[in-house]
């Protein structure tokens, strides 16, 4: 029993893995759809988000089987319960990569519109957290999951500025308004990625550690209290 619930476990994680890789690719091109005006990577986006949502069926009825026919305890689990939030959240980031790409669209209709310097370092930051908080959950790797928390207000701190800054441009140049618009709306769904990157840091520390760090505040001066 122990041979094929390890077996199973393997096979599930490296579905999970595959799964990250291709969010990731999504999240990339949908980033540099929006900033270089790749319509091209757009439409690849969109394309691809069926696949992401067949594979995260797919995962969600492996965990369903293997806690059927297992009965898994203890860190196995654990790990069958992160699996299921993390292949949840990887959906949610794939769909907001496709708004993403879809705000690319409304943009590039408007080719005077200037996309505000600050988002490519938005989207670096946006991206790296997502990387992180995957390969700290794949990898156990508690210390990785905490760095990804503690980008959580520099991101937020982008928002703030970006926002601002597109609110002025619709102030001072009406004709701007719908595209401007449009990326306010990109840089929302970025600003939801980083969020859901946050989640799944958070569950490779429960799956590390046992514990449960949803709803602390996680900024540079608070600390993750560890077991």
């Amino acid at each position: 029993m122990t041979k094929h619930l390890d077996r199973e476990l393997d096979h599930l994680n490296d579905a999970i893995l595959s799964l990250s890789t291709l969010v990731e690719q999504m999240i990339e091109k949908a980033s540099r759809a929006l900033c270089q005006q790749r319509m091209d990577l757009a439409k690849e986006v969109i394309e691809a988000d069926k696949d992401v949502d067949r594979r995260e069926v797919n995962i969600e009825e492996e965990c369903l089987k293997i806690l059927a026919l297992h009965q898994p305890v203890a860190f196995d689990l654990r790990q069958i319960a992160s699996v299921i939030k993390v292949n949840c959240d990887l959906e949610r980031i794939a769909d907001l990569a496709v708004n993403i790409a879809d705000r690319a669209w409304g943009v590039s209709a408007h080719p005077r519109f200037k996309i505000p310097e600050g988002v490519e370092a938005m989207v670096t930051r946006v991206s790296e957290m997502v990387h992180g908080a995957l390969n700290a959950f794949v990898h156990q790797d508690v210390e990785e999951a905490r760095a990804v928390l503690m980008s959580e207000d520099f991101v937020d701190q982008c928002n703030v500025v970006l926002i601002d800054q597109l609110s002025e441009v619709m102030r001072s140049n009406p004709a701007m308004v719908d595209p401007a618009l449009h990326c306010f709306s990109a840089i929302r769904h970025l600003e939801r990625i980083a969020d859901l990157a946050t989640n799944i840091a958070e569950d490779a520390i429960y799956l590390v550690n046992g514990e449960i760090v949803r709803h602390r505040t996680h900024s540079r001066n608070s600390n993750v209290t560890e077991n």
